[in-house]
């Protein structure tokens, strides 16, 4: 899971299996496998990013916080 933050400051984590899009329209939107949009501050290029690293830590077994 990535840590993100919603645009009125609220941060949460996110379930990067979840995820099937990722927009800038300005905001940026991700859209979840239910269909639900998520609209956060985090420009698509860092989430991407946060994503990548999430699942190399995993793929390498190595999960510690």
């Amino acid at each position: 899971m990535i840590l993100l933050t919603t645009l009125s400051g609220t941060e949460f984590y996110l379930n990067t299996d979840l995820v099937v899009k990722i927009e800038a329209l300005p905001d940026t939107v991700i859209t979840l496998t239910d269909g639900k949009t998520m609209r956060v501050t985090e420009r698509p290029e860092i989430i991407i990013e946060r994503i990548i690293a999430y699942k190399r830590k995993i793929y390498a077994g190595n999960l510690e916080v």
